[in-house]
C-alpha cells in the first residue's frame, strides 16, 4: 500500500499546471507597460480580454470586477511612475532626459512592473503579480516582490542583482544601487505572516552590494549606507554606515606581471 505522503507527491507530480501561461503573462505585462505610457483606446479592450483569459486559467473569481478596479488605478500608477522617472533624471548624471528613462532605463522598467503588480497584490490577486515580477526580473536582473511597499520618487541605479523582499517598506526619495539585498534574517515557512524584511525611511541612499536583513530593522531617514556593508541592526537617522578594509598599493617586484 502506498504511503499517504508518496500518494500526495504522485498526484502533485502528475497534475497539469498550464505553465505555458507564462508566455501569455509576459506579453500581457509588456503591453500593459506600453499602454500606461502610450495610451490607445483600441488597446484597452484587448488588454482586458487577455487579463480575463489569464485570470480564468488561474481560477480567479469575479475577474471582471478585479479588472475594473485595476484599470481604475492606472492614472494613479502613472503619476507615481512619473515621479520615479523625474528622480532618475535628477540624480543620475548619465541620464540626460525623461525620454531616456522611459525608453532605456532597466531600473525604471522594473519599478514600473512592480507598481502594476503591486496593485494586483493589494487586490489579493494570486499568482499573477508574481508572474509579472518574475518576467521583469528575468529581463533586468532586479527582483522586487510585488508585496513590497514602496513610496514616491524611488530611484534604482544600474539595478542588476537587487533583491527586495515581500514585507520590505521603502519610504520616499530612496536611492538604491546594484546588488543591494533587503532580505529576511531567517527563512522559515512559519514566518509567512510576519514582517521579515527591513524598513527604509525617507531620503536614504544604499550603495552597491549592501545587505540589510530582518523585519525589525529600520534604516533611519537621511542616512547613507555604504557599499558592501552587512546590517542586522537598526541605524539611527542621519547616519553614515561604511565598511572599511585595507587596500595596499605597492610597486610590482621584478618578474610579476
Amino acid at each position: 500500500m502506498m504511503d499517504p505522503c508518496e500518494e500526495l507527491n504522485e498526484k502533485l507530480i502528475q497534475k497539469k499546471y498550464n505553465v505555458r501561461l507564462k508566455d501569455v503573462v509576459k506579453t500581457f505585462t509588456k503591453r500593459l507597460f506600453y499602454y500606461i505610457f502610450d495610451e490607445h483606446n483600441n488597446e484597452l479592450q484587448s488588454l482586458k480580454k487577455t487579463f480575463l483569459d489569464i485570470t480564468d486559467n488561474l481560477n480567479i473569481e469575479n475577474n471582471e470586477a478585479v479588472w475594473d478596479e485595476f484599470k481604475g488605478e492606472f492614472s494613479a500608477i502613472r503619476a507615481k511612475l512619473d515621479l520615479d522617472a523625474i528622480a532618475v533624471v535628477n540624480f543620475d548624471p548619465a541620464t540626460k532626459s525623461l525620454e531616456e528613462v522611459y525608453m532605456a532605463c532597466p531600473g525604471f522598467y522594473a519599478i514600473s512592473i512592480y507598481r502594476l503588480s503591486h496593485q494586483l497584490y493589494v487586490q489579493k490577486v494570486p499568482i499573477l503579480p508574481r508572474m509579472m515580477s518574475e518576467y521583469v526580473h528575468g529581463i533586468t536582473g532586479i527582483d522586487i516582490h510585488p508585496g513590497a511597499t514602496i513610496g514616491e520618487s524611488f530611484f534604482v541605479d544600474h539595478g542588476t542583482g537587487i533583491v527586495i523582499g515581500e514585507t520590505s517598506i521603502i519610504k520616499n526619495n530612496v536611492k538604491i544601487f546594484q546588488g543591494v539585498t533587503l532580505g529576511g534574517i531567517q527563512v522559515k515557512k512559519s514566518m509567512e505572516s510576519t514582517k521579515r524584511h527591513p524598513t527604509i525611511e525617507d531620503n536614504v541612499t544604499i550603495y552597491a552590494n549592501a545587505t540589510i536583513l530582518g523585519g525589525d530593522i529600520v534604516i533611519g531617514a537621511n542616512s547613507t549606507i555604504g557599499a558592501n556593508v552587512w546590517i542586522t541592526q537598526s541605524v539611527p537617522e542621519n547616519s553614515l554606515v561604511t565598511y572599511q578594509t585595507e587596500i595596499k598599493i605597492r610597486p610590482k617586484k621584478n618578474g610579476i606581471r
